[in-house]
C-alpha cells in the first residue's frame, strides 16, 4: 500500500470511527508527523479537479438513475469541464465513488408469422448512412405494467445517427401501431427523400396495406432474414438501451406512468444522450450539424 493510501485510511478511520491517530499511524507503520503534514499539505491541481469532478459524477448518476456507465459519464464530464478526461481516470473515480451502471438483460422471442408480402434483405447489415433519411430500421417491442398488463411500443430509428424518428405507445400490438409509427414518420420527410425502410417479418410488415404505404411514399422495403435478430441490430440496440436505463429501473403500475416514462426516455436520448460514435454528440445534435 502506498503512503498516500494509507494516510488516506488513516484519516477515514479516524473520522469515522474514531480510533485514536497514535494508534493507526503504528498500524500502517508511519510517523504521526508524516501524517499530519500530509494532512495539511496543500491539494495539488488533480487533487482538487477529482473532487470537482466526483461532485459532478455524483449528481449526474443520481440525476439519470444510476443507467450511465464510465463512457457515458467521460462525455458529460467531457463537456461539463471542457477538456478531454482519460476515460481510465473516469472509471477509477466511479469505482472509488461507488458509481455502477445498472444493466440487465431480456431475450427476444421470435414469433413466426404467415406473410402477405415479403422482400430481400437489401439492408444486409451496412448500419451506415451518408445522410439523415437514407435508411430507417423499425420493430415493436412489449412491455409489462401492473399485474402483468402489456403494453407495445413501435418506433423508427434513422441508421445515420441513431435518433428515434418516430414511435407510438399502444396497449395493443396491432397493424395501426405499425401503420401510426409509419405515418408519422413520413410526415417529416422533405421533397426527394424516400429512405430505405428495414423490418423483421412480422405480420404487421408484411401486410399488403404495409407495403401500399411505402410504395406510396416511394421508400424501399428491406427485411431480415428469419430468426435473424442481428439483420436489424440498430433497433435491437435501442430496444435494449432503453429497457436497461429506464424499464427495468423501477415497476411500473399503470399505462400512463409507463407512457410518461418512455416519452421522456425518448426526448433524452434524442437530445441529451451523448454517443462515442457521434463524436460525444447526441443523436439530434448530430442530425443538426449534418443539416
Amino acid at each position: 500500500m502506498r503512503f498516500k493510501d494509507r494516510y488516506m485510511a488513516i484519516r477515514e478511520l479516524h473520522e469515522e470511527e474514531g480510533f485514536p491517530i497514535i494508534l493507526l499511524c503504528e498500524i500502517a507503520k508511519v510517523t504521526k508527523s508524516a501524517y499530519y503534514k500530509w494532512l495539511n499539505r496543500t491539494p495539488t491541481e488533480r487533487e482538487v479537479e477529482n473532487k470537482e469532478l466526483l461532485k459532478e459524477m455524483i449528481d449526474l448518476h443520481e440525476k439519470v438513475e444510476s443507467i450511465y456507465g464510465y463512457r457515458q459519464m467521460k462525455m458529460n464530464m467531457d463537456r461539463k469541464f471542457k477538456k478531454k478526461f482519460n476515460h481510465k481516470r473516469i472509471y477509477r473515480l466511479m469505482k472509488v465513488a461507488g458509481l455502477q451502471s445498472v444493466i440487465r438483460k431480456k431475450k427476444k422471442r421470435y414469433k413466426s408469422s404467415i406473410p402477405q408480402q415479403v422482400a430481400e434483405n437489401i439492408l444486409n447489415r451496412e448500419f451506415k448512412a451518408e445522410k439523415p433519411n437514407e435508411k430507417w430500421v423499425t420493430d415493436v417491442t412489449e412491455f409489462k405494467y401492473g399485474l402483468s398488463k402489456k403494453a407495445y411500443l413501435s418506433a423508427i430509428r434513422d441508421v445515420y445517427d441513431g435518433s428515434i424518428v418516430s414511435f407510438v405507445f399502444s396497449h395493443r400490438n396491432d397493424n395501426q401501431l405499425v401503420f401510426r409509427t409509419m405515418d408519422l414518420a413520413i410526415d417529416i420527410l422533405e421533397d426527394g427523400e424516400h429512405p430505405l425502410i428495414h423490418s423483421d417479418r412480422g405480420y404487421q410488415y408484411t401486410s399488403r396495406e404495409f407495403k401500399r404505404k411505402i410504395d406510396k411514399a416511394k421508400m424501399t422495403h428491406s427485411m431480415s432474414r428469419v430468426g435473424k435478430c442481428i439483420d436489424n441490430a440498430p433497433m435491437e440496440s435501442f430496444w435494449g438501451t432503453l429497457k436497461c436505463e429506464k424499464y427495468y429501473l423501477r415497476k411500473f403500475n399503470t399505462f400512463e406512468e409507463l407512457s410518461k416514462a418512455i416519452d421522456d426516455y425518448i426526448y433524452f436520448y434524442n437530445h441529451n444522450r451523448y454517443q462515442e460514435r457521434l463524436n460525444g454528440h447526441s443523436p439530434m445534435e448530430y442530425r443538426t450539424m449534418a443539416a
